[in-house]
């Protein structure tokens, strides 16, 4: 329920309610006489949710009133505070993202990437498809695993995945890795390195910067929520494993990220091909500090509100006149001129 927003949480009204500001922070009292105020979020119509109420002297210690009742007069006493109050957009979009993430599954396919995902017991599995020559080749991940597969014939194989796809005869739906918040994948080494990438959806970039990653040793490859590349198989084929092993996170605001990452100590460095300082310039005497690189996507680069939330824009200090790197080329670059021990 929200009332005016000067009014703050715990101010008692001589009408008998206390009124929320515009946090839709809940009121976290209620007085032991009416205990039943509590079960406003489950009881009746459903009506009441995220609705609390502190009736005070108001309204008699013992009242013979039906406690709805109560409930409604004390209600109807606060204007514009009703019981068909609208959630946020916000809420809203942050409940249906993670409906949508629960619910999500992954068609993992190919040799490689399927027996990765096997023989990683943080992945949940759901179905494998084999035909019997693929059965053979994963025959020891299948076992570690512990999943019975459906062994199909090879003529009537036909999985859920599109049919261009190289499966090698071989698919495992699974459920996405969940690599936890971002502190926990960019706190604990000594200087750790990080990848952001601003909009980059293509599948095959994504899967390669992964592999450079891992080889290189960063503690995380960080896009965003929406208009990046999802886990999928494609990304996972591109990856060779790496997947499995490197973390990557998807956040929801990546300047909110940038920002989470700068108050952890990280200097965080936005790759600009017009950009006047290099990136070893830029670290120069600061190589023991946890360095952040935000790429963007081929094209549109970053931003303008990456641009403003970068602590400095750095480019690749390149030998001649070029044009452009692919980005999962740029990020190796990048990762390998931001190495602590250079």
């Amino acid at each position: 329920m929200v009332g005016d927003p000067g009014i703050e949480p715990g101010v008692r009204l001589r009408e008998g309610v206390t009124v929320p500001c515009h946090t839709l922070r809940p009121v976290a009292h209620c007085r032991a006489d009416y205990p039943w105020v509590w079960g406003a979020s489950t009881s009746k119509t459903g009506e009441c949710r995220a609705i609390r109420i502190l009736l005070f002297e108001a309204f008699p210690r013992r009242s013979a009133q039906s406690p709805w009742l109560v409930l409604r007069q004390a209600v109807d006493r606060v204007p514009n505070a009703g019981f068909g109050m609208k959630k946020p957009k916000w809420v809203i979009a942050k409940e249906q993202d993670k409906k949508a993430d629960a619910n999500a599954t992954v068609w993992l396919f190919g040799l490689h990437a399927v027996r990765d995902a096997l023989m990683n017991p943080a992945r949940e599995k759901l179905t494998l498809m084999v035909t019997p020559n693929a059965a053979a080749k994963l025959e020891d991940a299948i076992a570690a695993a512990g999943i019975t597969p459906q062994i199909v014939d090879p003529r009537k194989f036909h999985p859920p995945i599109d049919k261009t796809s190289v499966h090698q005869g071989a698919v495992l739906e699974v459920k996405p890795l969940n690599w936890g918040r971002l502190e926990d994948v960019c706190i604990g080494d000594a200087a750790p390195r990080v990848l952001l990438l601003d909009r980059v959806t293509d599948p095959h970039n994504v899967g390669a910067i992964l592999r450079s990653a891992e080889v290189l040793g960063a503690s995380a490859v960080i896009g965003t929520r929406h208009h990046s590349a999802p886990e999928t198989g494609a990304l996972a084929k591109t990856a060779s494993g790496a997947l499995e092993r490197q973390p990557y996170l998807r956040v929801r605001n990546l300047a909110d990220a940038i920002r989470a990452l700068q108050d952890m100590g990280y200097l965080v460095l936005g790759l600009d091909g017009d950009a006047t300082v290099t990136i070893e310039e830029a670290v120069e005497g600061k190589r023991d500090r946890p360095v952040a690189l935000v790429l963007g996507a081929e094209g549109p680069g970053l931003r303008a509100k990456t641009r403003e939330t970068v602590d400095r824009l750095v480019r690749i200090d390149a030998a001649g006149q070029f044009g452009s790197l692919n980005v999962s080329n740029a990020a190796a670059i990048a990762l390998y001129a931001v190495r602590e021990n250079a």
